[in-house]
């Protein structure tokens, strides 16, 4: 963590030139744009908030990392990039249902999507990072074994966008 390079920033730039086209794509024809508004920003927030939530927990589970201004900021910056990922998924997700508002039925064959989904690229984004060197972990981060990555980055993509996906459902407005 103690250089940041570019091609750290080449992955999210690319995903949020994505999401950004998918959003305007879904928001083309909605009735109620304001409330289709609403709908991403909760989803965007709450992934932010609770990825960074994330982030600081598992800190001291990385070499080097101390609560201080540098640490929390890099953790604010992943979060960004975490958000963004949420956002793919969910907008991704919305072209495989053909439906921006398939949250509404968030079955388990969903779920299980879902979860496997963000399992399997939180696998190959930590690979990546870490055969990189963009971070290590400290000795006490449990690894899953075969793959040799942290479990708890790989539980935060299995399980934080299910739980945001789930609480946004509710906040559905129908008119969108």
């Amino acid at each position: 963590m103690d250089g940041l390079t570019i091609e750290i920033f080449i992955v999210p730039s690319m995903v949020l030139a994505i999401v950004t086209g998918l959003y305007f794509l879904f928001k083309k024809g909605k009735k109620n744009p304001v409330a289709y508004d609403f709908y991403v920003a909760n989803i965007a927030i709450a992934a932010f908030v609770v990825n960074l939530i994330w982030e600081v927990a598992q800190g001291p589970l990385y070499e080097g990392f101390e609560y201080d201004v540098k640490h929390i900021s890099f953790c604010a910056l992943a979060s960004v990039a975490d958000m963004l990922m949420v956002l793919l998924l969910f907008f991704s997700l919305g072209l495989l249902y053909n439906n921006i508002f398939w949250i509404r039925n968030l079955n388990l064959k969903r779920t299980l999507v879902l979860v496997g989904i963000g399992t399997l690229g939180a696998i190959l984004a930590e690979m990546w990072h870490t055969s990189r060197g963009d971070w290590i972990y400290a000795e006490i981060m449990p690894l899953l074994p075969l793959v040799d990555v942290g479990i708890t980055p790989v539980l935060q993509f299995a399980l934080l966008p299910w739980l945001v996906f789930y609480f946004a459902k509710d906040r559905i407005v129908n008119k969108s």
